[in-house]
């Protein structure tokens, strides 16, 4: 008989309890829906929902977010259901929070979905950016809730005396706060050295003529599934919210020959924290950069069209939504016959595709090729073999309609977007400076 029982060390799933409000404020999102969504954010972060408390309100109560009668109800739950964490669908104030947490008791924590959410991607961030980012967040989230850490110095205040005047316990709480801020401010520099070096990579790929592919879309339609179909890459994917945090880029040469560069970034959310935006710019500036978008939504989704309307929100709070998009329906195997009609009716001009299956890919590459070369010009060029690096761009950058070598260099007749003919100016050739193609053993472009 063993002198000690082995025990696991497996993570326990904490018991959550949901509690949600309706202010009849007639959203996209019904208050079921949201709390679905925010049950499958709960599940994400390795909790059990447990039980589901709604209310309808005018407005939230200034004490406790939600109302008295409501907060006895939720009591009751807690100790009955046995519960670790309860989950609000709406940010709660600082005050409300302390409240809640006074009512309810230790050990229960009481959080909101901001904190829900910044706990998913401090867990989901693999890089340093990423970290950094999630940790302003967080800071920043926690700034003004700080409190009653050193509440066991306010008994030795009140009661006067000796070391009385001083008062101990405000000062440490304006000490921590200022580390907090201290904190703060030392990220947002990093960050912004990091975008710093961001931008110069950006320009870097803005100045070679590469053209930039966003994919963006709500969170959990299979963009970076989409990414690794097209590209042939290994990109982290698994069905949950918030799998990816950090922009991955990978490049794809279209069938015309002109490569592109495909950039993964994080999935948005309805009530996406206004923190979280903050804190994502420098990674949010990919999609910004992009010169074109992939809204890439779930087409399985019953609430597919609120999903197109809070990316569509999201890409205009960043300031993107004058670039052009394409809407990627995806997931479109799980649909029925006559919903995939109907999706093809009601989005004429969207792209459907199974990203899994592999269905529909060629025509998104070919509606990309042909975004890509909207306002594309011919030109014709004669392009000197001691300019390698730019023989290559040629054949990159530009779709080859035919080309040729000749004693002096490649001469070529390209379809070419602005940025190219830019770079090729010195080298264009008019028309009476050369012969004839048919004179020549031209080869076509296949």
């Amino acid at each position: 008989m063993a002198r000690f029982e082995p025990k696991s060390t497996a993570p326990v799933r904490e018991r959550a309890i949901l509690v949600g409000v309706d202010f009849g404020k007639n959203d996209d999102w019904t208050l079921e829906e949201s709390m679905a969504e925010l049950g499958r954010l709960a599940e994400t972060d390795g909790a059990d929902v447990v039980f589901t408390l709604t209310q309808r309100l005018g407005a939230p109560v200034p004490r406790t977010f939600i109302g008295k009668g409501k907060v006895e109800e939720l009591v009751s739950y807690v100790r009955n259901l046995d519960a670790d964490v309860v989950i609000f669908d709406d940010e709660l104030t600082p005050s409300q929070q302390s409240n809640l947490e006074k009512i309810v008791g230790e050990p229960v924590k009481i959080i909101d979905r901001t904190a829900l959410i910044l706990d998913i991607f401090g867990v989901h961030a693999t890089t340093r950016e990423g970290r950094l980012q999630v940790q302003l967040a967080q800071l920043q989230y926690v700034l003004p809730r700080l409190r009653g850490m050193w509440s066991h110095l306010v008994g030795e205040q009140t009661r006067g005396g000796i070391g009385s005047r001083f008062g101990q316990g405000e000062s440490q709480l304006e000490v921590d706060r200022r580390l907090v801020r201290k904190r703060i401010s030392t990220l947002r520099d990093e960050l912004a050295r990091l975008e710093t070096r961001r931008e110069v990579q950006s320009k870097a790929r803005w100045d070679s003529g590469v053209y930039r592919v966003a994919l963006a879309g709500y969170t959990n339609a299979g963009k970076s599934t989409l990414l690794n179909a097209l590209t042939g890459s290994e990109v982290y994917v698994r069905d949950e919210l918030f799998a990816t945090l950090d922009p991955t880029t990978r490049s794809i040469e279209l069938e015309e020959g002109r490569k592109v560069t495909l950039t993964d970034t994080v999935g948005f959310i309805q009530k996406l924290p206004t923190t979280l935006v903050e804190a994502f710019k420098s990674t949010l500036a990919e999609v910004r950069a992009a010169d074109l978008i992939l809204l890439v939504a779930d087409a399985s989704d019953s609430g597919v069209e609120r999903q197109v309307r809070a990316v569509r929100s999201v890409l205009d709070e960043i300031g993107a939504s004058q670039i052009p998009s394409v809407l990627v329906l995806n997931k479109c195997d799980l649909l029925t016959p006559e919903a995939f009609s109907d999706l093809q009716a009601s989005h004429p001009d969207a792209v459907t595709i199974s990203a899994r299956e592999g269905t529909g890919l060629s025509g998104l590459l070919y509606r990309v090729a042909r975004e890509a070369s909207r306002g594309d010009a011919t030109v014709t060029v004669l392009v000197p073999f001691s300019k390698g690096i730019l023989m290559k761009m040629v054949h990159e950058r530009c779709q080859v309609i035919r080309e040729v070598y000749t004693e002096k260099g490649l001469l070529a007749t390209v379809s070419a977007s602005e940025r190219m003919r830019s770079t090729l100016a010195p080298y264009v050739v008019p028309d009476e400076n050369f012969e004839p193609w048919g004179s020549a053993a031209s080869t076509p472009r296949q």
